[in-house]
């Protein structure tokens, strides 16, 4: 019989889902994956990262972030901000060009791309004559100067992307002033580099592939001078001066040059100089050289190293007066610039800004040393790869500073000068609490980042090793290189993806925020309990062996050994210390850990079982062997995972030939069969409707499938075990093959906490019908909600349990939820999560969502990930569906194994091995950038020849723009650049096959009062 909906009720309940929950993905936080350009504007005071998978991302001051995709999945090759202006023009690897501009909207600035262009040539023309190369975005700022692979120079107008082809260069103008004997039978090659005379913003320098340098002049069209180069160009620095310039050559060589038109060609250099000295080198492939007020220039240049000694190294070499440094870092040099001092951006360079391929690194050249300038975000979460992930929301203000004060211990060595890139405003609230991500790493180290906003910002680093035997020389500095080495290398950067042991990887964390305990767990069965000291400490760890086999018999260990510990007393500095020790053995890796500090009580599990250790004691609780007689790959370990592939395809092909073996022996009487088939599928598709829509039948796995020991989860309750009436501590634990352990614990009393010990009794075990592992375990009170955490109560920061009415216990598997009522045991309810499609829960979490119309009331729901990548909102106890959103691909099997769950409705998860993407269930509780960036104020200049410097070093005005002078103004004016951009872009698709010609004016004053909408709008990251 079907029942009667309440539509009232229904859309009462809508409405209250709108004001829970919300899903939004809202910040990347990390490091970008894959970097590929980089590009800043000084004016703007904003960075720009390419990445090869054709994202743009901007950086200012801490919390402004703005984030673009382009529409090709195409690497970004080049970014050039437009000068004193917000726009940007990116160039791809498929030889298109991105116009993109920051545009004020309702009080905040979003990334917008406003244009595309792709250069045609003539028909026929071969593609290297229109592939870019090299591009100049001009200090007038309505200019963009394209140099390709054939030579040529095109310009082109912007933001309208119109080609000016009476403006054009091509390689038979140079060529045709180039001396004979210098041609000869040899081409140009492409344009490397242009650069703009910073004297006069009329006179470009070409710089060609062959090493020819060219002066030319946009208005007489005509070079002016000639240079003379012999090796392969790498890159072309004008001086400020405007009269001499430096070229880079690939020979590992740079060039001094005279600018001056009274020598029409320079046949050879003033100065030329190999830094590295005269065995072969690698090219340097960019150099630049800046004056100083009172003492010699800085000149920095990347690459030049010598070739057969140091050809793997990626260095870039400062020299200043007598200082000679050799930066070496750790990855591949993708591009750096200089940032300098000044309202004008003129003055001394104060920092050199690095973009490697793993990490952004900040020298601080006015410091004594040239110190590294700590990074505020961009920071690399992958110096060593991430193992595991754990949040903790909330953090007491007391633990949060001395948190904070033993990072502060451990920053020694860097710069005490502040960020030096700020541009923009951050107008995002201050964030309602403080939150803490610890990150588990390969290498055994813990790091806590504080994640309350929008920046992801180091706090402290947490190493484990020092407590075992390792490889590692603890006398080995890496930072220094030796006295008298040449070249002089110092080691800069975080970024060391090498592990000395691959045992130490973090595998599971737990701090309690109200005692300072912190348990982490390893890969090779190693369980440290931690607690913060604010003062350095000797002491000695004394490991205690716990035997999870129970010495059965029959048994032999094939994977890893146990992590030897020091027997000598370590010095821990200020920080989390460790007190306590258990190695699991075999040493497995460690699948479940679970603390309880008001019971001085942690719980740990591996394939074989799980145990109970009393780290106030120090001595062990309680051993439960799991392991299932039939499992051998239980017993190889994580080193002999190619068994296990080898193993697993064998059964794979076994199991289909067998299929079609019994497909053969069929096909005879397959017509016989047809009718039995057909009411057997209507009997269950009949079964199927009786089910609700979200639920599907759930197929029973086998006994001896592999694995079914491992233990996924561990739970502490204060809950009704023996009777209703008397509540008592308990350990729950759920496994791989479905079975859950319920055990009573005695914890002793406080006052006799040292001299009584802990005891622990078997009391229920359940074993789920279809097998699947439980994932997770939570016990509700009389009120159904899920019990605090310990010392919560204490702190007066939950309400009391409430001990009168029923508990439940909810159980999790990765195919349905049910909840059993507490003490008996017997089930109550349940909702069946899809399986018949492959859904599986891989993540689950309990979290707390707050209305936004009113402030009081709130929900506690379970949130789970499954499989599929979707994320789904169960309401607790009654077990109904919420709400359900698609977050991750379901290929992307790391980011769903990486996911974790905060307590109030946020979630982070790997989008690649250095960035986690944030995303927010809630409707409350939302995290992301919101910044505006205003245009930089201009000023009148003019872009004749006789002008006589350049007001900043990414450009000026000219007399063709006008001074943006209020908001109002700046926003009219970006939205006619949108227009403008957008309806060229159309006449270049429409057209792509012929020159620009034509009044096109006329065109975009007949059809600028419609705006297409055209073009990719991305707010801030969403």
């Amino acid at each position: 019989m079907k029942r009667f909906r309440r539509h009232g009720h229904d859309s009462q309940r809508d409405k209250l889902k709108q004001d829970l929950y919300h899903f939004n993905k809202t910040v990347e936080h990390g490091f970008p994956h894959q970097p590929s350009s980089l590009g800043y504007s000084p004016s703007l005071e904003l960075l720009a990262i390419g990445t090869r998978s054709g994202a743009i991302k901007l950086y200012g001051a801490p919390g402004v972030e703005f984030m673009g995709l382009h529409d090709e999945n195409a690497a970004v090759t080049q970014i050039h901000f437009l000068p004193h202006q917000v726009e940007l023009v990116t160039l791809l690897d498929d030889n298109s060009l991105h116009m993109w501009t920051l545009r004020a909207h309702q009080g905040l600035s979003e990334l917008l791309e406003i244009g595309r262009f792709t250069l045609t040539g003539p028909p026929g023309a071969l593609p290297c004559v229109t592939r870019v190369t090299a591009v100049l975005a001009h200090s007038s700022g309505e200019l963009l100067l394209l140099g390709t692979e054939g030579g040529h120079v095109f310009v082109v107008e912007v933001p309208g992307f119109q080609e000016l082809e009476k403006l054009n260069i091509s390689v038979e103008d140079v060529q045709s002033s180039v001396p004979e004997e210098y041609i000869g039978r040899r081409s140009l090659e492409c344009v490397e580099a242009l650069q703009e005379n910073p004297l006069n913003p009329r006179q470009v320098l070409i710089g060609y592939g062959r090493g020819l340098l060219v002066l030319w002049d946009l208005d007489r069209r005509c070079a002016l001078q000639h240079f003379l180069g012999t090796q392969q160009l790498e890159s072309v620095w004008w001086m400020e001066d405007g009269g001499s310039l430096l070229s880079s050559h690939s020979d590992g060589s740079y060039c001094h040059w005279t600018v001056s038109t009274d020598t029409a060609v320079q046949a050879e250099p003033d100065k030329q100089e190999t830094p590295y000295g005269s065995f072969p080198c690698k090219a340097i492939s960019k150099i630049l050289q800046l004056p100083t007020r009172h003492g010699p220039p800085f000149l920095i240049f990347s690459g030049g190293m010598p070739r057969a000694s140091f050809g793997d190294r990626h260095c870039i070499s400062v020299i200043h007066s007598k200082t000679h440094v050799a930066l070496d870092f750790t990855s591949r040099i993708i591009d750096f610039f200089i940032i300098r001092e000044g309202a004008q951006h003129k003055g001394d360079p104060s920092a050199l800004v690095v973009l490697v391929e793993e990490e952004l690194v900040v020298v601080d050249l006015q410091s004594e040393g040239w110190p590294v300038i700590q990074t505020p975000y961009l920071v690399p979460l992958h110096c060593s790869a991430i193992t595991c992930s754990h949040h903790v929301s909330s953090i007491p203000l007391k633990l949060w500073e001395r948190i904070l004060a033993a990072g502060q211990l451990q920053n020694t060595h860097y710069s005490r000068k502040p960020w030096p890139i700020n541009g923009g405003q951050n107008l995002a609230p201050d964030p309602p609490q403080r939150d803490l991500l610890l990150t588990g790493h390969e290498d055994g180290t813990v790091r806590f980042w504080d994640a309350s906003g929008v920046c992801l910002s180091p706090m402290y680093k947490l190493s484990t090793s020092g407590v075992f035997l390792t490889d590692a020389d603890p006398n080995d500095n890496m930072n220094q290189g030796a006295e008298g080495e040449w070249p002089p290398f110092r080691k800069v950067g975080c970024f060391d993806p090498y592990s000395d042991d691959p045992r130490l990887g973090i595998q599971k964390i737990h701090l309690c925020k109200y005692s300072g305990y912190l348990t982490v767990a390893g890969t090779a069965g190693q369980i440290l309990v931690m607690e913060l000291n604010d003062e350095a400490a000797e002491q000695t760890v004394e490991p205690t062996v716990v035997d999870l086999l129970q010495g059965q018999e029959g048994f032999r260990w094939k994977g890893q050994a146990r992590l030897d510990v020091r027997d000598e007393p370590v010095t821990f500095p200020p920080g989390f210390q460790p007190f306590a020790l258990v190695q699991c053995q075999p040493p497995a890796v460690v699948t479940a850990i679970a603390l309880h500090s008001e019971w001085k009580l942690v719980a740990f599990g591996t394939s074989h079982g799980f145990g109970l250790y009393d780290y106030q004691q120090k001595n062990s609780v309680l051993v439960r062997c799991t392991l299932n007689p039939n499992d051998q790959l239980a017993l190889e370990g994580p080193l002999s995972r190619v068994k296990s592939i080898k193993k697993s395809l064998r059964q794979s092909f076994r199991r289909i030939r067998r299929s079609r073996v019994s497909m053969r022996k069929h096909q005879t009487n397959n017509a016989a069969k047809l009718q039995e088939i057909n009411a057997r599928l209507e009997a269950e598709a009949l079964q199927e409707m009786e089910l609700a829509p979200v639920q599907r039948k759930i197929e029973a796995r086998s006994s001896d499938d592999s694995f079914t020991g491992l233990v996924r989860t561990l739970y502490f309750a204060d809950t009704f075990l023996s009777d209703s009436s008397h509540n008592s501590p308990s350990l729950w634990a759920g496994t791989n093959g479905g079975a859950v352990y319920a055990f009573m614990l005695r914890v002793p009393p406080v006052e006799r906490r040292m001299e009584d010990q802990v005891t622990a009794h078997p009391v229920k075990e359940i074993q789920l019908m279809h097998r699947a592992p439980v994932v997770g375990l939570v016990v509700l009170d009389g009120r159904g909600v899920p019990l605090p955490e310990p010392l919560e109560v204490a702190h007066d920061l939950a309400r009391s349990p409430d001990m009168i009415g029923a508990h439940h216990l909810l159980v999790v598997s990765e195919e349905q939820f049910k909840l059993f009522t507490l003490p008996k045991v017997s089930s109550k309810t349940k909702l069946k999560l899809t399986a018949t499609d492959g859904s599986r829960v891989r993540r689950v979490g309990v979290a707390w969502f707050g209305s936004v119309r009113v402030e009081d009331y709130g929900e506690n729901n379970l949130v789970i990930l499954t499989n599929q990548g979707d994320l789904h909102v169960i309401s607790m106890p009654a077990l109904k569906m919420q709400i359900h959103y698609p977050c991750i691909r379901k290929e992307d099997v790391s980011g769903i194994a990486s996911c974790v769950f905060t307590k109030h409705g946020q979630g982070f998860y790997l989008i690649s091995p250095s960035e986690f993407e944030r995303f927010s269930l809630s409707a409350r509780w939302l995290v992301e950038p919101r910044c505006l960036v205003e245009a930089p104020p201009r000023t009148h200049s003019s872009s004749h020849p006789d002008h006589t410097h350049r007001d900043q070093p990414d450009g000026a005005a000219t007399e063709h723009r006008i001074c943006r002078e209020d908001t109002e103004e700046f926003e009219n004016s970006a939205r006619q650049v949108m227009e403008h951009a957008l309806l060229n872009d159309e006449q270049v698709l429409q057209e792509i096959q012929k020159s620009l010609e034509g009044d096109q004016t006329v065109l975009l004053e007949n059809n600028m009062k419609t705006k297409p909408s055209v073009g990719q709008v991305l707010s801030n990251g969403d």
